[in-house]
């Protein structure tokens, strides 16, 4: 049983997969998505998550199905570039639907992403008021529109799948769902994106499909990937050194690795530092942070 069934199937679009024929009717579709939804459903464990990512289009049939069947819990904008198609506001965000087996059982975690600031000055985007005393040192809490995590875009990071997702994508969604050890699958796996994410966080994983060159694609993938994004003994999502997702229950643990301002409201303009004295003991534990030296001006705040 699957303690996060995740499903991205294709969108019935007409792109160039090399195994599969993506121009069905509306009907033959739907039909098709009904009997893997329900598979879906099945190898879910009453405390586990079914996530579904597709475009609104269809995520509204996929939310008629599921409604019925297990306990909505919200529905995700991810927000990305779309192309203009006339006659209709341009597409801007993919669906992702997450609901529940059991909302009284199911496993959850509140997740945070760093604050969004000016690339030049630093400050944050957002004015927060009369209530930055109380920001979080980290971050905000993750929303329903995620705006924060990119498409891939960039020749050099691709593979050959057409329609490759982020890896930070799916490792929010495991923090937000999983702990370690517990067992992920993904029955349209393609070039492996889902298996990588979850191996690189300690869970495990089952993935299945259909077109052998992505198998040897997610194996290939799968081998040079190692359980290892984490800081100390707490799972992160982390791009270049930089953190992207943590859980909210893990900043205890995780906010001794910076040096932060005395003061909240100082945060709107000096972000967190990784405190470089503690360097050595994360490259014991696992992979370290971009170093950034503290600066006479900040130092360890042990409450967020």
């Amino acid at each position: 049983m699957a303690d996060l069934t995740f499903a991205d199937p294709p969108f019935n679009l007409s792109k160039k997969y090399r195994s599969y024929d993506d121009q069905r009717s509306s009907d033959e579709y739907l039909d098709w998505c009904r009997r893997w939804l329900q598979e879906l459903l099945r190898i879910t464990k009453p405390t586990g998550s079914i996530v579904v990512h597709n475009i609104p289009r269809w995520l509204t049939h996929y939310a008629a199905f599921l409604n019925e069947r297990a306990d909505f819990r919200h529905w995700i904008a991810w927000e990305a570039l779309g192309m203009p198609l006339g006659k209709t506001l341009m597409p801007r965000h993919y669906g992702i639907l997450f609901y529940a087996r059991d909302k009284r059982q199911q496993k959850f975690y509140e997740i945070r992403h760093p604050h969004r600031r000016c690339r030049k000055c630093g400050v944050l985007h957002r004015d927060y008021g009369g209530k930055k005393h109380g920001l979080h040192p980290f971050g905000p809490l993750v929303s329903d529109v995620w705006s924060d995590l990119h498409r891939v875009k960039h020749a050099s990071r691709r593979d050959s799948h057409p329609c490759q997702l982020p890896e930070t994508l799916l490792e929010r969604l495991l923090l937000m769902t999983t702990d370690a050890g517990d067992v992920v699958v993904d029955p349209f796996a393609g070039t492996g994106t889902t298996l990588v994410a979850a191996k690189k966080l300690g869970r495990r994983y089952l993935g299945i499909e259909i077109d052998a060159g992505y198998v040897a694609v997610a194996r290939e993938r799968l081998s040079q990937t190692q359980a290892t994004s984490r800081i100390g003994e707490v799972w992160v999502s982390q791009v270049r050194g930089a953190l992207v997702t943590i859980r909210d229950c893990d900043w205890p643990y995780l906010q001794a690795y910076y040096a932060i301002p005395a003061s909240a409201a100082a945060i709107e303009a000096a972000p967190i530092a990784f405190d470089q004295r503690l360097a050595p003991m994360i490259a014991r534990s696992g992979p370290t942070l971009t170093e950034t030296s503290a600066t006479p001006a900040m130092r360890r705040r042990k409450t967020a």
